[in-house]
């Protein structure tokens, strides 16, 4: 908790910070990586530093958080600490780089404040900060222990064992270690972290969803991002792997990490997804089908057309090897050879539609679904697709408490 005289200089001052955070933090990550350059070469993700999407995530957790801390004194948002921690933990990030990021952050806002920036406001400020820090340093201590990384060493190398193009833009690469022992314990969700060295000699990394279970490595799916009319660039690192590892080469790769994984009740689910958003939903129903588990599923997935859906095969074998289970897919084109908003799987007429594939033209609309009462819903894909599920869920009767999402690159929702 803040201190109460730094709570109220907090709170008076917090509109100023707020109002400006929009200048302090690319001034912030300016003059980080002006003196440490290697953090943009070898952690930091430099899309998102280019296209300034890391610099929102950090501009809306700040606020959260010292917003928590003065209206909320009694409890912190632990789902953005949680998701921020995930993150860092995949990335190795160490205890001794907190004290360099205070520096930097803290000299951009006094550029940018100048003379409001009082000593009286430096030392709130710096409570928020740690406040802050040492929530995120315990999270991350916790996980590197769970981990078997105690000092938060959790890159191992990795043989690419094989690779399967699951569609044009689609790859799934399978990964043994390189030092043959035991892979990481997973759960249904997670993602690892992989690093490459790219021509310009950085060592880029990226967060990929787990999208399977393979006896003894590791399976992961990456999309190729391509650039676009408007400017923004082709993915550096996608396009790297698609290109260059196609068996026999090595990647340094994290142990699992991520908060968004499957629970371990017995309630119905609903797992919905949009194009390469289906890759942790693929890696919990092939958990769900190796157990065998008899819990209601209803998956429901939406692509452009059937030949840009990755997994669809898997998709259906996997819901017919669910007693519980059901799968609505949407594709904005038509499907070849299946008539729009027709059954492709069985069941329907015989009042059980256990193991049914039911294919619809346009857009998803997850009211069309019969909801159970008590569902845990799974959301991963485009920020737009699971803002509008998400509306179609909470219309539909599932608690707020009860939709998860994954975001694929910095979380701007949180």
């Amino acid at each position: 908790m803040l201190s109460p005289k730094s709570a109220e200089t907090v709170r008076a001052t917090l509109p100023a910070v707020g109002a400006a955070i929009g200048e302090i933090t690319p001034l912030f990550y300016e003059k980080l990586f002006a003196a440490h350059p290697e953090l943009l070469r070898d952690l930091f993700n430099r899309a998102n530093q280019a296209n300034g999407t890391q610099r929102q995530a950090l501009a809306g957790s700040i606020a959260t958080f010292a917003g928590y801390l003065v209206e909320h004194p009694e409890s912190r948002p632990d789902t953005m600490l949680a998701r921020i921690a995930h993150k860092h933990a995949s990335l190795g990030v160490r205890e001794d780089q907190y004290p360099i990021v205070r520096e930097h952050l803290f000299a951009a806002i006094a550029e940018v404040l100048g003379d409001a920036v009082t000593d009286e406001v430096v030392r709130a400020w710096d409570e928020v900060y740690w406040l802050m820090a040492h929530a995120l340093i315990a999270i991350e201590k916790g996980l590197y222990a769970e981990a078997g990384a105690p000092d938060g060493a959790v890159w191992r190398t990795y043989r690419v064992a094989g690779r399967v193009q699951e569609t044009d833009d689609v790859a799934t690469f399978f990964l043994q270690p390189l030092d043959g022992a035991p892979v990481p314990a997973s759960r249904p969700g997670q993602f690892v972290s992989v690093q490459v060295e790219l021509p310009d000699g950085a060592r880029q990394i990226r967060q990929y969803s787990l999208s399977g279970q393979p006896d003894g490595g590791l399976q992961f799916s990456v999309k190729r991002v391509a650039g676009d009319p408007a400017g923004d660039p082709a993915g550096e690192v996608s396009g790297h792997l698609h290109d260059h590892f196609h068996g026999g080469e090595t990647l340094r790769v994290s142990a699992p990490f991520g908060d968004v994984v499957l629970d371990d009740g017995t309630g119905p689910l609903l797992l919905a997804s949009a194009g390469i958003g289906c890759t942790p939903m693929i890696g919990m129903l092939t958990h769900l089908a190796a157990v065998g588990s008899p819990r209601r599923v209803i998956a429901a997935h939406a692509d452009r057309a059937p030949h840009t859906h990755a997994f669809g095969t898997e998709l259906r074998q996997l819901t017919r090897k669910l007693t519980g289970a059901t799968t609505d897919v949407w594709y904005e084109a038509a499907a070849e050879n299946a008539p729009a908003d027709g059954e492709d799987g069985a069941g329907r007429g015989t009042g059980d539609r256990n193991g049914a594939v039911t294919v619809h033209t346009g857009r998803m609309d997850l009211s069309r679904l019969e909801i159970p009462a008590g569902t845990t819903a799974y959301l991963c894909g485009p920020v737009p697709f699971m803002r509008a599920a998400r509306t179609q869920l909470l219309e539909s009767g599932v608690r707020a408490a009860d939709i998860h999402y994954e975001v694929f690159g910095p979380d701007l929702g949180l």
